[in-house]
């Protein structure tokens, strides 16, 4: 006899409180439901049900093995929902929230694409700069770039992207070039306005030294963009991730402030909540963006 039919006969007694209920809800008929029982006892040589006219109730060592059973009863399901989930199209709405600079540069240009590779799928995007709650803010997924904060989420590598510090060559005539990292203090800075630790630089000398410079900067904005126009403009020093600057360092419009310094790289991520089987429409937009950004970065954009 089945092992797992007669587990499942056995917990939907101790469920149900009898064998009249527990056939019912396994659409079975009593007596099958007691065959099974007493085959498991059988095998396992232990009494595990309390039978009485008026009530079913589980011994000490059936209560010990209804909890075990249960367990496994519940990772069969779940077993067979994969299986089931995994051959299903990904479909449903899919929100993800997305670094602002990442999502407006790199990932809007190639939505379109997979949402023509997966028309079931409708994808709600929400452009931030914080770490939001996954699960208690109601996301799927978030794209992350930088060091990851510790926490129970799944995380995947998409790829990397350099960050270096650039200015126009205009503001270079006008103000030099720093030589040493102690220089950047004379020098108009242009900062993010939600770094967690302030208008703190964290810079590797090219010893090999970590340096923080801190200056309150010229400009201070939340947007990637925005700093990467000031920097064009001559208003002073950012410090981007290539992605943002690549286009611009190309055509000149930029330039390297401290070429000589270590290159800097910082993670892009997708992360989603844990569980034992990822939802099909995370899982096709994961592995879209993986082959998307395969051979990008971390100075290739």
């Amino acid at each position: 006899m089945d092992r797992l039919t007669e587990m499942e006969a056995f917990a939907m007694v101790v469920d149900q409180g009898g064998f009249t209920d527990a056939a019912k809800k396994l659409g079975i008929s009593k007596s099958a439901v007691s065959k099974h029982v007493s085959a498991l006892e059988a095998r396992l040589g232990a009494r595990l049900l309390n039978r009485t006219t008026r009530r079913v109730s589980p011994t000490e060592i059936g209560l010990a093995y209804y909890d075990r059973a249960r367990r496994v009863l519940n990772d069969a399901g779940e077993a067979d929902a994969l299986v089931t989930s995994m051959q299903l199209a990904p479909s449903g709405v899919l929100r993800i929230s997305v670094a602002t600079d990442f999502g407006v540069n790199l990932l809007s240009p190639v939505l379109g694409e997979f949402l023509q590779e997966f028309p079931e799928i409708t994808v709600n995007m929400v452009l931030n700069n914080r770490y939001v709650e996954l699960i208690s803010e109601g996301f799927d997924m978030a794209i992350r770039v930088g060091e990851l904060e510790d926490s129970s989420l799944r995380a995947r590598k998409l790829t990397e992207t350099s960050r270096r510090m650039i200015a126009s060559p205009g503001y270079f005539q006008r103000y030099g070039r720093p030589q040493k990292i102690d220089d950047l203090n004379e020098h108009k800075l242009l900062h993010y306005s939600n770094q967690s630790a302030g208008n703190v630089w964290k810079l590797t000398a090219p010893s090999g030294e970590r340096r923080q410079v801190r200056s309150n900067g010229w400009l201070t904005v939340n947007d990637g963009q925005s700093l990467l126009h000031a920097a064009i403009a001559g208003l002073g020093i950012a410090y981007l991730p290539s992605f943002l600057y690549a286009e611009a360092l190309k055509d000149g419009l930029v330039k390297e402030a401290m070429p000589e310094l270590p290159m800097e790289t910082l993670g892009i991520y997708a992360v989603y909540p844990p569980g034992r089987f990822t939802q099909p429409k995370v899982r096709a937009f994961i592995d879209f963006l993986a082959n998307t950004f395969e051979k990008r970065g971390p100075d290739n954009w």
